[in-house]
């Protein structure tokens, strides 16, 4: 059985002012069963639910909550863009993100966007309102293995930042067009190489940069400033 919170947790969280969460899910059985575990909480009550990032800008704002539940993948708008939407207009609320995806790239996307935490569905009800109650206490409450990911990226980057980078001139080259957005069979064509060849390339440009993704590579690449090798003039 969990107790409710002691008079030593955050603001929010004592008996005579519940701790106001706002969800924002479209599915609706996992609307409605989430809402449910909330409220069963005696120091917690959702205060208002929403189905998409649209009418969670319309809504919340109004209802002034202490921390938002946000879902990512929602209808038009997802909810990383309503993360960022909704952190400039109540800065002080506190937004975690609850979705079933781990994806590396989409926790620091949402990450960047202000969100405040990041929990996985699965995470168990009692965790769930420890979570509720850290963030609003100042903490950035995430699934431990998505604190093990942000672990391990930032080490990554630590290496990379040691390490010179030594690059080939093709695979140079090949990061100044992955840089500008280009797919690797267009990359293939202006090089006069097989795809093949330039995913083989690839390959070993993420074990140099210690990366795991295209977008990755790009980013840190472009943040490096290093100057290509060769031009690539030819295409727009």
């Amino acid at each position: 059985m969990i107790k409710s919170a002691s008079p030593g947790e955050p603001h929010g969280s004592s008996a005579k002012s519940p701790l106001r969460v706002a969800l924002v899910e479209d599915q609706p059985k996992a609307r409605e069963n989430w809402s449910r575990l909330i409220n069963s909480f005696s120091d917690l009550s959702c205060v208002c639910t929403c189905k998409t990032g649209e009418e969670a800008l319309r809504v919340i704002p109004e209802m002034s909550p202490d921390v938002v539940l946000m879902d990512i993948f929602l209808p038009r708008m997802s909810g990383i863009e309503c993360t960022a939407k909704l952190k400039a207009i109540l800065p002080k609320t506190q937004i975690l993100i609850l979705t079933a995806m781990d994806d590396e790239e989409l926790v620091f996307m949402a990450l960047e966007a202000g969100a405040d935490g990041y929990l996985l569905k699965r995470t168990k009800p009692a965790d769930l309102r420890t979570a509720l109650l850290e963030v609003l206490g100042g903490g950035a409450p995430m699934t431990s293995e998505i604190a093990r990911r942000v672990i391990e990226s930032f080490r990554r980057k630590a290496k990379t930042q040691e390490e010179p980078l030594r690059l080939s001139v093709r695979e140079e080259q090949i990061l100044v067009l992955l840089s500008k957005g280009y797919p690797n069979k267009v990359i293939a064509d202006h090089l006069h190489v097989s795809a093949e060849t330039v995913r083989h390339h690839l390959g070993r440009v993420f074990e140099k940069m210690h990366v795991s993704s295209r977008t990755e590579a790009a980013v840190r690449y472009m943040a490096s400033k290093a100057p290509p090798l060769h031009e690539t003039d030819g295409l727009p």
